[in-house]
């Protein structure tokens, strides 16, 4: 059964990266497949607020089950959203400003404290 459960969790997680690249690659055809129009904005946002609010909890859930070493790498591979926010910023006409103000100070913040904790740096 806990083989079962994890091909499943491996499927899974392999499945999602695919539909995140349909987003990225065909962003039309991925949004109306979700299951909203593509230009409603409304959809869109709260599509991005509750992958927000997931992204959180699971690094809560990561550090409250599996402690802070595991935390660490997570927030390492978790620093790609903010490096890729930053990027879709400043290729879709945003300010410079923000991509790396926000997005680039959060990923910055990320990688420092996820190499602390991933490798048992005492400062």
């Amino acid at each position: 059964m806990h083989t079962t459960a994890l091909v499943i969790t491996l499927v899974a997680c392999i499945a999602i990266i695919a539909i995140g690249g349909r987003f990225l690659l065909q962003p039309r055809q991925a949004t109306v497949a979700f299951g909203i129009a593509a230009d409603n904005i409304r959809g869109l946002t709260a599509i991005k607020g509750v992958r927000d609010i997931t992204s959180g909890l699971v690094l809560l859930v990561i550090w409250a089950a599996a402690g802070p070493g595991p935390l660490g790498w997570t927030l390492l591979a978790a620093s790609l959203t903010p490096i890729a926010d930053a990027a879709i910023v400043l290729t879709n006409g945003g300010k410079l400003s923000a991509a790396l103000g926000i997005h680039g100070l959060t990923a910055a913040l990320l990688i420092a404290a996820g190499l602390v904790l991933a490798l048992g740096i005492s400062v």
